[in-house]
């Protein structure tokens, strides 16, 4: 009886709070190029490549949830307010159609390309970046394009290295309850993950590659790897790190599929904290037995003797506060300034993340605190979470389903609860 009485608790949480108005919304068709740069603000300049299908009925969305037959590709520039107008981690979402850009995140340009032109592009600026490094970015669950596009633009921005931002961006619906079409949507997306992968991995100018993905969007970063190292006996040798935050994926699962690649010393840098409610929520979705890899306790038995035969760097954040908006502690890595700060110390002196300078299980805590830059900063509550009941930016999506849910959820909960919502 415990875990239908849970279920139907936090559907129930579900419709409640999808009565509630959101504290404030989230961003909608902010990708109108102003084609304009503010006085003291920050650019950056990211390539994309998406398996999502363009949004027709709303251009300045660019990109919506569905899935495309083939994949496309863009070049968009993110204006940032100056840094004194905002602190590391953070992603100011316009609130208006006209945003202020001493405030707010704004858009300058916005260019869909053709996969020509976007090779010649990314070729251009390669060689111009200094160490040829690409960081490759892989959101979550709940995101809807122009939120990927502005999270990871506050990434490549707070990190301070002198990489190429490369986003991957997979159809997610970005609605609290299409858990499961998110779910299938990575996994129709990782044959293109793995050839975007390949093509950096082949190009002559590419010196590194690190991918940084977080949340569901571990589970299409896994599989496509795992695909590679398959089809061609091994990971090419410029994939140097694959930096694994909350990742809503099963263990045993992993275990699998980081057998197949057969890297030792591995190449994976986890991310893990028990406190972690996403996924905590996420376990009870798919059954309720164990525990999801990001929030696994590295120095339980079952864990700790694969983590140290694979050799897989773990940081343990349990406990850490991000002092952000991060309620649910699903992207304390992402709003902790020192970890975020010493994560990206490491990768933007060529360090790799798995130089076992630091253990299986040993909490990152503030040892590198007063550096500067940060890689590992990514995807805030809006990027990621399953049932994100307690983010005010999700809570606008649960009215789209409540009729969806009907007389049939309701009646659930009232003869499991002995609640009428």
């Amino acid at each position: 009886m415990a875990r239908p009485i849970l279920l139907t608790r936090v559907l129930f949480a579900l419709l409640v709070l999808s009565g509630l108005a959101a504290c404030s919304s989230r961003p909608n068709g902010v990708l109108v190029a102003t084609h304009q740069k503010p006085p003291g603000a920050s650019l950056v300049d990211m390539m994309v490549m998406t398996t999502r299908a363009p949004d027709r009925e709303n251009p300045a969305a660019m990109f919506s949830g569905d899935r495309a037959p083939q994949p496309s590709f863009a070049d968009i520039i993110v204006s940032l307010p100056p840094d004194a107008n905002r602190r590391v981690g953070e992603v100011q979402w316009p609130t208006s159609a006209t945003p202020d850009p001493m405030r707010e995140f704004t858009t300058v340009d916005a260019r869909v390309l053709s996969k020509e032109e976007a090779l010649a592009e990314f070729d251009r600026r390669i060689r111009r970046t200094p160490k040829r490094q690409v960081l490759v970015f892989v959101h979550g669950f709940n995101t809807r394009f122009e939120e990927a596009v502005y999270r990871f633009a506050q990434i490549s921005h707070d990190s301070a290295a002198d990489v190429l931002p490369v986003l991957f961006t997979w159809p997610s619906r970005g609605r609290i309850l299409a858990y499961g079409y998110d779910h299938e949507s990575a996994s129709y997306s990782r044959d293109s993950l793995e050839r975007l992968l390949q093509v950096l991995a082949d190009d002559k100018n590419v010196g590194e590659i690190s991918i940084l993905a977080h949340s569901m969007g571990n589970w299409v970063t896994l599989e496509a790897l795992r695909q590679m190292a398959i089809r061609d006996r091994g990971l090419p040798g410029k994939i140097r790190n694959v930096m694994l935050a909350s990742p809503d994926v099963d263990f045993d699962v992993f275990r699998r599929q980081i057998n197949a690649m057969g890297v030792k010393p591995s190449l994976f840098t986890i991310f893990i904290s028990r406190d972690d409610e996403a996924l905590a929520a996420s376990k009870y979705v798919w059954g309720g037995e164990s525990p999801r890899l990001g929030a696994i306790d590295p120095e339980a038995e079952r864990y700790r003797s694969v983590l140290e035969s694979d050799r897989i760097q773990v940081v343990d954040l349990t406990g850490i506060s991000s002092g952000g908006g991060d309620s649910l502690g699903h992207t304390k890595f992402a709003e902790a300034p020192a970890v975020v700060r010493s994560i990206g110390a490491r990768l933007a002196s060529g360090q790799a993340l798995n130089d076992g300078q630091a253990g299986v299980g040993d909490r990152l805590g503030m040892f590198a605190a007063g550096t500067v830059s940060t890689v590992g900063a990514a995807a805030g509550a809006a990027v990621a979470t399953p049932f994100a009941i307690v983010d005010p930016r999700t809570r606008e999506n649960l009215g789209e389903h409540y009729e969806a849910v009907g007389h049939h959820a309701r009646h659930t909960i009232h003869s499991g609860t002995g609640v009428d919502p």
